[in-house]
């Protein structure tokens, strides 16, 4: 780890062009900050906050949007974040990797930090209902701009694109995908180019680039101007998608479309809504869309409604992925996924999540009924998550890179300052709907820290009944059973002890397999495993071998493709003739365990409504034998 942050992920080849992949990561990773102009100056304004319509306020307002998008977004994701790459890989559980990684032998603070990582982990889930929600809402209201007509179709008009864009999902998005770029570069351009047009006729906006309007609203205003920050920080969320989408794309083409395009337009689009409303403070209705001339209102109001539902599907995939890789290090139950590309191996559909989003979008659209109200809900879990962030960064410039203690600490503080003001202020809209995403993601997180606890007591209970492997062959091999054809392959999380399906197989067939293969498959805190570290092979006795088998938390397992390595160590795998044994454990929960005992009929719960591992691991179902034991936990 070099931190320079010049990596590029292992998907991109020498023939994409830096414009390319530029034109391509706007739709992924700017979808959702390039859609904020549409809700934040109304928001900001909204009568309940009490911030008067003035000049001053106008200006300190704009001023202080541009200064958050500078410090937040320019400064701290694009210069300081995309930095911290693990193996090319950004978003917040590369950042937990790396942080835990480097807190060497302190098993506590380990401990801690894949808790505070798995908190913000949680939090996405909340962004990835309200995101959708917000933003397909807002831009569908621009038609009670054209005729107050629209008014009764407006819910059932988003809830329909809603509906509809999780109903695509299963088929994947890679056709639709080709136009997300071209889509939201015309959206960019049209942000800039009705910036500029207003910015014309009152030019008295520029002012707002100065940073003392900004510090002189804060202490004019006072209290109030801390309340507004809650309302200001939705300028700058999805500037976090950046750093997460970091592994598709690499550093080079996010700031060269940020530096190139979002920034300018996002800045000369919030200029300019400031200076309409310096010309005509009644537009405060709908500022985003009384910017455009009456002609221009309908294809603007179609051109904001892909944009948004461009940037939902950018939130509803990162869910996905986020998913994924939390099963992958221990935190979720197997769940059911289901690949939507066979040239592309990250787009990925999990519809068990899909339709619990869909639920619950409908729900925050329904109960919430405006974008004015989802926008109180909006920023709490964006602001934690930030703060998380922050947080894990300083083990990382500590740890990681050796920075000095006086140097990690000001920079993380500096950084944590801000996020922790911004925090705050969101923290006062709970009660009128911030506690939607918050609920959401303790939900998650009470499941995430569920299953963990859960699969450490099984695992402990199950090493603490384990055979120790090798003694356990010698005594067998003193008088061995028949020995039958073909390859058993006995999947195991314990490499060093029996497998109970070898023991349950040893009880009822009294029969062993010409060639036995113990296997365990390890994820490993980096993004992905190098080829050449995938598969270890150690020999043992009686022509047994003892197989681990390494994977990334990106990385999708795949077992008969990964056993296919082994030829190098004198192994063949024959698919015909190899069976594959797998253990399934009956939970059954006792008083005394571990956890409550409520929690661990929850935790049996989901293990027995867990995916199938033979499909997780993608076996060949006509060649598996699944042998169930019970465990009391």
């Amino acid at each position: 780890m070099n931190g320079s942050g010049d990596n590029q992920p292992h998907t991109l080849t020498k023939k994409q062009s830096l414009g390319v992949l530029s034109l391509t990561a706007l739709g992924v990773v700017y979808g959702d900050i390039g859609t904020s102009p549409l809700y934040v100056m109304k928001t900001i304004f909204d009568p309940e906050h009490g911030l008067a319509m003035s000049e001053s306020n106008l200006i300190g307002i704009v001023s202080l949007i541009f200064w958050a998008i500078m410090l937040v977004v320019t400064v701290k994701y694009i210069t300081l974040f995309l930095r911290a790459d693990n193996h090319g890989e950004g978003g917040i559980m590369a950042l937990l990797s790396l942080a835990s990684s480097a807190t060497g032998a302190r098993l506590q603070l380990r401990k801690l930090l894949f808790m505070i990582g798995a908190f913000g982990a949680a939090l996405f889930y909340g962004d990835g209902v309200i995101t959708p929600a917000i933003s397909v809402l807002s831009a569908v209201e621009g038609l009670e701009v054209a005729t107050p007509l629209f008014q009764p179709y407006i819910l059932p008009l988003t809830l329909v694109i809603l509906i509809s864009l999780f109903l695509i999902q299963q088929h994947g998005t890679g056709r639709v995908g080709s136009v997300f770029g071209p889509m939201t570069l015309l959206w960019f351009v049209t942000l800039g180019a009705t910036g500029i047009v207003n910015i014309a006729a009152a030019p008295e906006i520029m002012q707002a680039l100065n940073p003392a309007f900004a510090v002189s609203f804060c202490l004019n205003n006072g209290l109030l101007a801390f309340v507004t920050f809650g309302a200001v920080v939705l300028a700058v969320t999805g500037g976090e998608a950046l750093y997460a989408d970091m592994g598709h794309f690499g550093v080079k083409p996010i700031r060269f479309a940020w530096y190139g395009c979002v920034l300018p337009a996002l800045v000369l689009n919030y200029l300019g809504q400031g200076a309409l409303l310096l010309t005509n403070p009644a537009a405060i209705s709908n500022p985003f869309f009384l910017m455009f001339p009456t002609w221009a209102l309908y294809p603007a109001v179609a051109l904001a409604t892909a944009a948004t539902v461009i940037a939902s599907q950018a939130v509803i995939s990162g869910v996905f992925s986020v998913t994924r890789q939390a099963i992958q290090l221990g935190f979720l139950p197997r769940i059911r996924i289901k690949h939507t590309s066979d040239q592309k191996i990250g787009q990925i559909y999990i519809p068990f999540i899909n339709w619990m989003l869909m639920v619950a979008v409908i729900l925050a659209v329904i109960g919430f009924g405006s974008s004015a109200n989802l926008a109180s809900a909006y920023g709490v879990a964006v602001t934690t998550t930030m703060v998380i962030e922050t947080t894990l960064t300083f083990f990382v410039l500590r740890f990681v890179w050796h920075y000095p203690l006086i140097a990690s600490l000001a920079a993380t503080s500096f950084f944590l300052s801000i996020d922790i003001t911004f925090f705050a202020a969101t923290i006062l809209k709970i009660l009128h709907g911030g506690w939607f995403p918050l609920v959401i993601g303790a939900l998650i997180f009470f499941i995430m820290m569920t299953w963990h606890n859960g699969r450490m007591a099984l695992l402990e209970q199950l090493r603490a009944d384990d055979v120790p492997l090798e003694p356990f062959l010698q005594s067998l091999l003193v008088h061995p059973p028949v020995r039958v054809e073909g390859t058993a392959v006995f999947l195991t999380s314990n490499p060093h002890g029996v497998p109970h399906a070898l023991l349950h197989n040893l009880a009822h067939n009294q029969v062993l397999h010409q060639c036995v293969v113990f296997l365990t498959v390890s994820y490993q805190e980096i993004p992905r495993v190098a080829d050449n570290e995938r598969i270890t092979v150690k020999p043992l006795e009686g022509n047994c071998f003892q197989i681990t088998v390494q994977y990334g938390y990106q990385e999708e397992p795949d077992i008969p493709a990964a056993l296919q390595r082994c030829q190098q160590a004198g192994l063949t795998f024959e698919p015909l003739r190899t069976s594959y044994f797998l253990s399934r454990e009956i939970i059954v929960p006792i008083a005394g365990g571990r956890m409550m005992q409520w929690r661990e009929r929850i935790f049996a719960a989901m293990a027995r409504n867990a995916g199938n591992a033979a499909e997780y691991f993608n076996l060949p179902a006509n060649r598996v034998l699944e042998l169930g034991t019970r465990i009391e936990i």
